[in-house]
């Protein structure tokens, strides 16, 4: 199933074909008309949560129920609710929201393919900043250790949403991912256990400005970390259609091709990162780890100038239109605009 968050009140649906199922609306009509409800809304909403985050919660059993509502309505002499809410939505018609719940945390692996993260040690060498990596760089990757970051924003962007230029941007860069998200609460999680916390996938764009180096050894991630630094969606995959251990993701930006990779060449698996950061630390239900990025990017693929700036061709500017793919989650579009 593909789950979305969708429309002014921010509800959880289900998008079928082309079309945006409101999911509680449809088991409240299902229990209607197949189990006599008396109070079909309320307890609905007690079963199948508008609430994404508490949709989520539910487990396996809110699961169960959207299926029998989506069954019911397939059925069903009409497509209203039990008083004659309009319960289907066009997906063209209504604003898909990213379907990441009202808290939810973010973690992005970083330099988790081997590929991107020796292309961008060679730029920085070319550069004067450091050293390209000796010898095979997932080796090199392993031996450093996992690092990553959070994106801290309190509202993820969406599907077709605009990203406002940030000032402190020399160069603007796109890292097209693949996200797997949390569908239960723990923490000291062993790398074995990460199928059991796993509740659907989802695409990410991590939106990267580059060249704005911070002080200090405690780093506040600002080249990560500005409004509309991060999109989420469309949808979030629920089901056996994407193996997260092997999901494709595909990069474009104004058409172009520009990634093209599987999941299955990380460096660090989705089962390293959470036993590494949930150590001490609980996950939520709603919670999202992404995977990193493979090379690609505008930052890893361009020329580097006299100057030693890298040169702006491949970076994104106010107009551009960047969409990252999979072939069963969809496409999540993010177009670039003047602040």
């Amino acid at each position: 199933m593909k789950i979305v968050v969708y429309g002014p009140g921010k509800r959880t649906g289900a998008l079928r074909d082309a079309d945006v199922v409101d999911i509680s609306l449809a088991f409240a009509k299902y229990l209607g008309e197949h189990e006599n409800e008396a109070n079909p809304v309320t307890v609905a909403d007690a079963l199948v949560p508008s609430e994404l985050g508490r949709y989520i919660e539910g487990g396996d059993k809110v699961l169960e129920n959207t299926r029998k509502a989506l069954d019911h309505l397939s059925g069903a002499a009409d497509q209203t609710g039990p008083n004659g809410e309009q319960i289907v939505f066009a997906a063209s018609d209504v604003t898909l929201h990213a379907p990441r719940p009202l808290g939810a945390r973010v973690a992005c692996a970083g330099g988790n393919f081997a590929d991107h993260a020796a292309a961008m040690a060679e730029k920085a060498a070319a550069r004067g900043d450091a050293r390209a990596f000796e010898g095979d760089a997932h080796e090199q990757i392993r031996k450093t250790g996992i690092w990553g970051f959070w994106k801290i924003d309190r509202e993820s962007l969406g599907a077709d949403g605009k990203i406002a230029y940030p000032d402190r941007s020399r160069r603007l860069d796109y890292e097209g991912e693949l996200a797997i998200v949390i569908g239960k609460q723990g923490k000291d999680i062993a790398a074995a256990d990460i199928k059991d916390y796993i509740w659907g996938v989802t695409l990410l764009g991590d939106w990267s400005v580059r060249l704005t180096p911070e002080p200090g050894h405690l780093k506040f991630a600002l080249q990560k970390n500005f409004d509309g630094c991060c999109s989420i969606g469309p949808c979030i995959l629920v089901g056996d259609e994407v193996d997260p251990f092997d999901g494709e993701v595909e990069t474009l930006v104004n058409g172009e091709r520009r990634q093209h990779y599987s999941t299955r060449d990380m460096v660090f698996t989705f089962g390293e990162y959470i036993e590494h950061l949930s150590r001490d630390f609980t996950f939520y239900p709603g919670d999202m780890i992404s995977g990193g990025t493979a090379a690609g990017t505008a930052g890893d693929s361009c020329e580097v100038m006299d100057d030693g700036m890298p040169a702006p061709d491949l970076f994104l500017k106010p107009g551009d239109v960047c969409e990252i793919k999979n072939p069963f989650i969809g496409t999540l579009r993010a177009t670039i605009v003047a602040k």
